[in-house]
């Protein structure tokens, strides 16, 4: 067994290899949390407070209004909502009652909102006031039968020391919704709902909790199947890395969004699983995330990348007490090890890269929170959870530190994509999922990803990995961030091109930064453009789109053919 998984020596004593996971609905995490913690803040928002019995209190009742409704178990109810106590009451409320959650991004845009409502064929929407008229404008031409409004106002008690950063209205009262057929405002439906206790049996295996929509490697849009089973195992095997993590007594920082994979089952599922308190946050605010930290005594922070160094990079992280801090785990992008350390040397406690995939619930692989741990890797593979790295066209397992594509296997990893047969067998072959990222595993059984295969740049027939480059980037003492893509060029085909996010005060131009990469890579790997931003386009969850700037690059070689023309027209 060791041969084929070497990363089992490096377990911690406490985490054992294998787990037996319950096969039972997801929703009753909530209700064991309400069981052995009734009283215990569940949720705290802006200085409003539920209890684990309110908070299962409110999630019956939604299960109820669903019943009301009419709606069938099975069928879709999209959840278009920030970090609010409503996203965990009908999250829970619609699989309490054996329905399946759409996770809305609430940024989306009328088309992508139609093709989601549409591909989905959700029945139900949850979604907030400020978004209400974009939904009712789209609903027409999606299988829509009725909206639920919810406020932020709706559960705030607008203390004196207010402290988040949010524009509500201090007399509770939500925006203008008309009084329409099949429209209901939140919280007043639940009123008129009944609490019955109700947990609908599954198969947890085969049945669907969530459709977890996800670009991949296409860019089309799909819904990724995840059963009752795949996150009650993800959920668990996330806890137990954490195993120092005390039921009943950790406070979870929820600035990823719920509506994203990684938050709802690293922060959210797992949270409930613990009976942590979870502090809601509907943004990331450095400065607020600092003041919270340090008020709310918070232990355990999931997040992302950019989260991290905006908190590093803050003039006045020094004045806030944040040594509550005891782990977390950052995901959804690669964490650059300056990074890593320095959040570390500030907080005292752990930070650790994973690594996931929404069509994998989405984690398989983390460091050792407190134990042996690689640094720049993203650690060895959860319980329960194989690896390899296979040539990508043949599926030939691949030696020690040989460049492949990551294969992994286990029980967290989806059923497969929302009525896409052709690109489910692409991925899912002999229960193995091929994850489209290039990586490489060490003697150890330590793995490393390189980049995804498309994000990979030609450059005059060498392969350049962007994270290969941005590492040396993040090193430089001027840069606070950087991304790096591959752009057209006519003789090499692709080239590197960087974008950099400065430090304040900082004058360092672009040739300069140039040299520094001479000096610390390959040629072919060498950046030769550099171009200053002062931000970068980023999805909710913190994670740099490199598909936007492709995009600029290709809208720019679109404009400069358009005025190339124009010159010739006007010689001839």
């Amino acid at each position: 067994m060791l041969g084929d998984q070497p990363w089992l020596v490096h377990y911690p004593a406490e985490v054992a290899s294998t787990f037996d996971y319950p096969k039972h609905n997801v929703g009753r995490l909530l209700i064991d949390a309400a069981s052995a913690f009734p009283t215990h803040t569940a949720v705290e928002f802006m200085g409003g407070k539920l209890t684990y019995q309110e908070l299962l209190d409110g999630a019956y009742r939604f299960a109820d209004g669903l019943h009301s409704l009419g709606i069938k178990p099975g069928e879709r109810v999209a959840i278009m909502l920030p970090n609010c106590p409503q996203v965990i009451i009908a999250y829970f409320g619609t699989l309490l009652y054996g329905g399946i959650a759409v996770m809305t991004n609430p940024l989306y845009m009328e088309g992508e909102l139609t093709q989601q409502l549409s591909d989905s064929g959700a029945v139900v929407i949850v979604t907030l006031d400020l978004l209400f008229k974009r939904v009712l404008r789209v609903k027409p031409h999606t299988q829509v039968q009725h909206i639920i409004v919810a406020s932020i106002a709706e559960y705030l008690p607008f203390p004196k020391n207010w402290i988040y950063p949010i524009k509500a209205k201090k007399d509770g009262q939500d925006l203008h919704v008309p009084d329409l057929p099949s429209v209901y405002k939140f919280k007043a439906w639940l009123k008129r709902c009944h609490p019955h206790q109700v947990c609908k049996e599954v198969d947890a295996e085969r049945d669907v909790a969530i459709l977890q929509y996800t670009g991949g490697t296409t860019g089309i849009a799909k819904g990724v199947m995840l059963t009752h089973y795949n996150l009650i195992a993800n959920t668990i095997q996330t806890a137990n890395w954490f195993y120092q993590a005390r039921r009943g007594k950790e406070v979870f920082l929820a600035a990823l969004p719920c509506f994203h994979v990684f938050g709802l089952t690293v922060l959210l599922n797992q949270a409930v699983h613990l009976a942590g308190q979870i502090v809601l946050l509907p943004r990331f605010d450095p400065k607020q995330v600092l003041a919270v930290i340090e008020k709310k005594q918070v232990s355990i922070f999931p997040g992302a990348p950019t989260m991290y160094i905006a908190i590093n990079h803050h003039p006045e992280v020094k004045s806030y007490n944040i040594s509550s801090i005891r782990a977390c785990v950052s995901g959804s992008a690669p964490l650059p090890q300056e990074v890593q350390e320095q959040f570390e040397a500030l907080t005292g406690g752990r930070l650790i890269e994973g690594y996931g995939l929404t069509e994998a619930s989405p984690v398989t692989h983390a460091n050792n929170v407190w134990d042996y741990r690689k640094l720049g890797s993203i650690g060895i593979p959860f319980p329960d959870t194989e690896a390899r790295i296979v040539n990508a066209e043949t599926g030939e397992q691949l030696a020690v530190g040989e460049i492949g594509e990551l294969i992994v296997r286990g029980p967290q990893v989806m059923v497969g994509y929302w009525q896409r047969q052709a690109e489910t067998a692409a991925v899912l072959r002999d229960g193995w999922l091929y994850t489209g990222d290039m990586g490489k595993m060490d003697a150890e059984g330590f793995f490393y990803i390189v980049d995804r295969k498309k994000d990979m740049i030609n450059a005059s027939g060498f392969k350049v990995y962007p994270r290969d480059v941005e590492e040396v980037l993040f090193e430089h003492p001027d840069i606070k961030e950087a991304v790096v893509i591959g752009v057209p060029d006519a003789y090499r085909g692709e080239t590197v091109k960087a974008y950099v996010i400065l430090k304040d005060g900082s004058d360092v131009t672009a040739e300069q930064i140039i040299a520094w990469c001479r000096g610390h890579l390959a040629a072919f790997k060498v950046p030769r453009l550099v171009e200053f931003r002062t931000e970068l386009p980023k999805t909710m969850v913190g994670k740099v789109l490199r598909r936007k700037l492709l995009e600029e690059v290709a809208q720019e070689q679109i404009e400069q053919a358009l005025a190339d023309e124009k010159v010739v027209d006007k010689t001839e």
